[in-house]
């Protein structure tokens, strides 16, 4: 990407603040700006009896015949836990990542090959690998975060595979003040929204439109989401922004770096 093909755009990243950095160095690489306010963030699951079921199933984990990791948080944290009791990571067990950037870090990870799916980044996506068609009396584990999405669980166990979840950090919104956010993005000038998952863009939705403040008018900010440009990860998380009321979405196709700074290209270029 040329050194400049992001002038002109003054981007708003919302991903967690431990996985932001490579894309805003992307982003200020091609000339354009950043505004970096994490909406949701992530640690290390902390409950006594959480963290007992997590060492207990990675202490059986040459039971399982595949592992899922849904993003590169649970490779950081599930494989912190995974490689402290399996130094040797089992060979006969497949490795499934979503996305390029989660199957590099699990590849680096356990020192082993990874399935990732080539047609996208979506739960959808990860359930058409051919691995994972005839799945009857298998037993997978999905190493994600605590909740989340449940089609990929439902659809495995629908199946016929036995499916336990490995959960191995927590999701939690950050807090802002609507006012006070909605004021930094006008002070920054930005004119490119991102979210990276329906999670995270639920919080800018609550954070544009302060539900407790709306009667008087005084919190909706509904401008902005009519105004902006916003990028979505896929176009689940698209018809769910249109949904809600932005009227300017464009699906990346992905929510690594590389998705997001191909798209934020083609939106530069179609604003010139």
């Amino acid at each position: 990407m040329n050194s400049d093909s992001l002038s002109g755009l003054t981007v708003l990243i919302t991903r967690p603040s431990n996985q932001q950095q490579v894309l805003q160095q992307a982003i200020e690489d091609a000339g354009g700006r950043v505004l970096s306010l994490p909406l949701i963030d992530i640690a290390p699951i902390t409950e006594p009896a959480a963290l007992q079921d997590l060492k207990d199933k990675v202490m059986q984990l040459d039971s399982y015949n595949a592992l899922i990791f849904v993003s590169n948080n649970a490779v950081t944290f599930g494989g912190e836990t995974i490689n402290n009791y399996w130094p040797q990571f089992p060979a006969e067990i497949d490795v499934i990542a979503v996305g390029p950037s989660t199957a590099k870090a699990a590849s680096s990870a356990f020192g082993c090959e990874v399935i990732q799916p080539s047609t996208g980044m979506t739960s959808e996506d990860i359930l058409e690998l051919p691995q994972l068609q005839d799945v009857a009396d298998r037993k997978i584990g999905i190493v994600r975060g605590q909740g989340g999405r449940e089609l990929l669980a439902e659809t495995l166990r629908h199946r016929g595979a036995t499916v336990d979840y490995l959960e191995a950090y927590s999701r939690k919104p950050m807090i802002y003040e609507s006012a006070v956010f909605c004021q930094a993005l006008k002070a920054a000038g930005v004119n490119i929204l991102t979210v990276t998952s329906s999670e995270s863009l639920d919080r800018l939705t609550a954070l544009l439109i302060d539900k407790g403040l709306q009667e008087d008018g005084r919190a909706d900010n509904r401008e902005i989401m009519q105004q902006l440009s916003l990028l979505t990860p896929s176009q689940r998380v698209a018809q769910q922004a249109m949904e809600a009321g932005y009227t300017r979405v464009y699906n990346a196709s992905g929510a690594d770096p590389a998705s997001f700074v191909a798209a934020l290209g083609e939106l530069g270029a179609n604003q010139e």
